[in-house]
């Protein structure tokens, strides 16, 4: 398989403190890693690892303060302008926090819709029927395009925060943290959908967790952060069965299984 997402070696610093007195704090230090077109890899660690300021890097959120990043061979690292329009529409981003993601004002359909007018796309009554097919591949009824996000659950929020991740078609799907705001036999319907939608659309995901029992499901690879650095990584089983660092054998130990029947239930349906 070829490799869709290579990080070479990315740093990044945040200056904090107040302003006369700044300091420098380096919160990802040199972390390499690469995606194979089609698959999972799960970047996984504590509060504070880095591992969401990785996401961002990757999804052009925040820069790099050096290092490379290459999307399908082409380094994307400093894009700017209709550039970075074009990649954004091949990388999306689903958020952690399914509550305050969605603008509550908005309907159903005019979240979806945005990122179609944002970059031009399709007419207005062929973004309502994209909508509807959008809503149908991830367990919601059609009727969903009026209401506004306070009426639906955090499950079904996330389920539209999907949708409108899938907008665009993108070919990665960088996933921050996507259940941790859920109930357990919820996280576990959201994580099946995420693979049903992955066979069916051939998606990749950079899949960021603090919990090793959700990234076990979901992904092929599995990376491992402390304190800005890769401290370990390797295929799922590999990590799993013989964990080289201390730090790793800790969180496998600390971390309680989603209940294995609901995952191997394969359910889709909307809680």
């Amino acid at each position: 398989m070829s490799a869709l997402l290579e990080i070479d070696d990315v740093v990044k610093h945040f200056r904090i403190g107040p302003p006369l007195r700044k300091k420098t704090f380096p919160a990802v230090k040199g972390v390499s890693l690469r995606i194979e077109a089609g698959t999972s890899y799960g970047l996984v660690g504590e509060s504070g690892s880095g591992k969401t300021t990785v996401a961002r890097m990757v999804a052009h959120l925040t820069t790099p303060t050096s290092g490379r990043i290459r999307f399908d061979g082409r380094d994307v690292t400093g894009l700017r302008g209709r550039r970075l329009r074009e990649f954004r529409q091949s990388v999306q981003m689903v958020f952690q926090d399914p509550y305050g993601a969605l603008n509550p004002r908005m309907t159903v359909l005019e979240l979806i819709s945005e990122p179609w007018e944002i970059h031009g796309l399709h007419s207005r009554a062929d973004r309502r029927r994209r909508a509807t097919t959008l809503l149908d591949q991830v367990g919601l009824a059609a009727s969903a395009l009026e209401r506004k996000p306070v009426e639906f659950s955090g499950g079904q929020r996330q389920r539209i925060m999907i949708a409108r991740a899938l907008a665009l078609e993108p070919r990665l799907i960088v996933a921050d943290e996507p259940v941790s705001a859920l109930d357990v036999s919820v996280q576990a319907q959201v994580l099946n959908l995420m693979k049903d939608l992955q066979d069916e659309l051939g998606l990749s995901y950079l899949f960021i967790s603090h919990d090793l029992s959700v990234v076990e499901f979901v992904c092929d690879r599995i990376g491992v952060m402390l304190l800005g650095e890769l401290v370990e990584e390797g295929a799922r089983e590999e990590l799993y069965r013989s964990p080289r660092t201390q730090y790793t054998r800790t969180l496998l130990d600390a971390i309680p299984s989603l209940p294995t029947a609901t995952l191997a239930g394969n359910e889709t349906g909307a809680e």
